[in-house]
């Protein structure tokens, strides 16, 4: 049997603390829950992650978004157009953070403060994240002169994500093409080359 490494035990801990998450919610879920369910202790859990039940909470949500990313950019391989991609991108990320337990259960009231505390300092790190997996498509929509030649990707991603924002915390009912219609019409112009 190959040995344990420290990487695998703090998978197995992140594993252990998203099915807590899932299940007992951010705010009520200790370390102790997750040692226990990682069938670690509690001062092996506290070796591996040094940043406590904040760090935890960030790993899980960014081990999320990396799923989601490597999705969004296989659909935006096959967009025709930066005005679709921004648009069905943007109903993507709103659609996801409204279907996957692990992200919902992170923007919920009674996690908010401890989200909150998570993610103080972290933002950078999540923009870069984005801005990794879109730049390629940003890059060549500005060769290709359909996106605007004047934005970066960095301000870009970070209009997108506020966007997205909103749109979750603000859901005025809305179906997926009246969506549509309100992003071609507000958020597109502001990105796409006229």
């Amino acid at each position: 049997m190959p040995p344990v490494t420290a990487d695998a035990t703090r998978e197995r801990i992140i594993d252990a603390a998203e099915e807590c998450f899932g299940r007992f919610g951010v705010a009520k879920t200790t370390v102790e829950d997750i040692a226990a369910a990682a069938n670690l202790s509690r001062a092996t859990v506290y070796r591996c992650v040094t940043g406590g039940r904040d760090e935890l909470i960030l790993a899980v949500l960014m081990r999320d978004l990396r799923r989601f990313l490597d999705q969004l950019a296989e659909r935006l391989r096959g967009e025709r157009s930066v005005s679709e991609a921004i648009v069905e991108g943007t109903l993507d990320a709103v659609e996801y953070v409204r279907r996957e337990p692990a992200v919902a259960h992170f923007l919920a009231p009674e996690a908010a403060g401890h989200m909150q505390a998570a993610v103080a300092g972290a933002a950078e790190h999540v923009l870069a994240l984005c801005c990794e997996y879109v730049r390629p498509h940003f890059e060549r929509a500005q060769r290709q002169r359909t996106l605007r030649a004047d934005i970066d990707v960095e301000g870009t991603v970070e209009f997108l994500f506020r966007i997205i924002t909103s749109l979750i915390v603000m859901d005025r009912d809305r179906d997926a093409d009246g969506l549509r219609r309100f992003l071609r019409t507000y958020v597109v112009p502001v990105i796409a080359a006229p």
